[in-house]
């Protein structure tokens, strides 16, 4: 099949199952980290990284930045990524209606739709989209829906929110 790549449509809100929209949240707290790294989302990159540029990864953006990514990350999910590559919701394979609440799939999957843009775009090699599967979508979906993994106890039309190991100053 010959012509452009399709680009992922404009799509409406995420659904959260029971049939009415629910938008990412603009104000969601950050989580507090005390290993020397800046929080995700405060736009700041780790000391070894830092420049006079922001990283493109989505946990060094804050604000208006942060919230704009998330957004254009919502539409490729909601508009690309759930209609081909969704399967069944099974307790062996988790899925939260509300993903854009766990930090971790709003990491993931912003490297996964980095890659997606890298793999597939313009000036892509023509094994792009078969690596972007074998290394990036397989890993990624395995990771995130794995019955341990960020969505562990959320269900259909409800959000779990996944607490966080306890960690002791030395």
């Amino acid at each position: 099949m010959n012509g452009p790549a399709p680009q992922p449509p404009t799509a409406p809100a995420p659904h959260d199952g029971t049939g009415a929209p629910s938008e990412p949240p603009t104000d969601a707290p950050e989580p507090e980290r005390s290993d020397g790294d800046p929080p995700p989302g405060s736009g700041e990159a780790p000391p070894a990284e830092a420049s006079k540029e922001t990283p493109p990864f989505i946990l060094y953006k804050a604000g208006e930045e942060f919230t704009s990514a998330l957004g254009d990350l919502t539409v490729w999910v909601s508009g690309l990524l759930l209609p081909v590559y969704g399967r069944e919701v099974t307790s062996s394979a988790p899925w939260c209606p509300r993903w854009w609440e766990h930090l971790e799939a709003v990491a993931q999957f912003y490297g996964l739709w980095m890659a997606w843009q890298e793999m597939t775009g313009p000036g892509a090699p023509l094994s792009g989209p078969a690596v972007w599967h074998r290394d990036y979508l397989g890993p990624v979906m395995n990771s995130l829906r794995d019955p341990s993994g960020p969505f562990a106890g959320c269900k259909a039309g409800r959000h779990r929110e996944k607490g966080q190991p306890q960690n002791e100053e030395p």
